[in-house]
């Protein structure tokens, strides 16, 4: 595969809480800044930047941040989504900011489809990371995204992050380079795929629905 399919690669975060600087965003920021490293152009949407009103299908009114982030979604060739735990699940913020991907619901390529996406959870506790993390993979599932092989848990009660926003520990660092070089590599070769003509043979062998 020839370096310019891994080069240019869109890769957007979405992620965070109100409070700027949060350990999600952080964890979410730590991954986009190794898939840049790696040539991919990165966008990051955190927890202020998603404060929406609350979705309401075919009645939400499209403010020009929301369009924006509706775009940057579609022209994303993969995506890392994180969340920190709220009573076991995704928290209010990120879910609602998902919601909105019903606007791609009659998108040539519908939500998050040929997507890798990455799920990065925090939470006071590995039961509710583990427990958000895998609820992130469903929601993923569902709008048609492949999640990554490596997921991200992390307990927020250990120190993760200095005041830089550099990881403190190279075992959690080294995860999230892992879930950035997959991100990559998927895209990277699906667009390698795409560009052989792949897009007009998978059409000609899809069945008929």
């Amino acid at each position: 595969m020839g370096d310019d399919f891994a080069k240019n690669i869109s890769i957007v975060g979405v992620g965070g809480t109100l409070r700027p600087g949060s350990s999600t965003e952080q964890a979410v920021r730590a991954v986009l800044r190794h898939a840049a490293a790696g040539g991919a152009k990165a966008t990051m949407f955190s927890g202020p930047s998603l404060n929406f009103p609350m979705y309401v299908h075919g009645k939400s009114e499209l403010s020009d941040d929301i369009l924006g982030f509706i775009g940057a979604l579609r022209s994303a060739d993969a995506i890392v989504l994180g969340s920190p735990a709220y009573h076991g699940g995704i928290s209010g913020l990120i879910k609602n900011a998902l919601d909105y991907t019903e606007e791609m619901s009659h998108d040539a390529r519908v939500y998050f489809d040929g997507r890798a996406v990455g799920c990065v959870a925090t939470g006071a506790g590995w039961q509710g990371a583990n427990t958000t993390m895998n609820a992130l993979r469903s929601v993923v599932h569902s709008l048609r995204g492949w999640p990554s092989p490596m997921g991200i848990a992390l307990n927020s009660q250990e120190p993760l992050f200095d005041s830089k926003g550099d990881p403190l520990r190279p075992e959690v660092d080294n995860q999230f380079l892992i879930m950035a070089r997959q991100l990559v590599d998927f895209a990277a070769t699906r667009r390698y795929a795409m560009g052989q003509g792949g897009q007009q043979r998978m059409r000609e062998s899809s069945p008929s629905l």
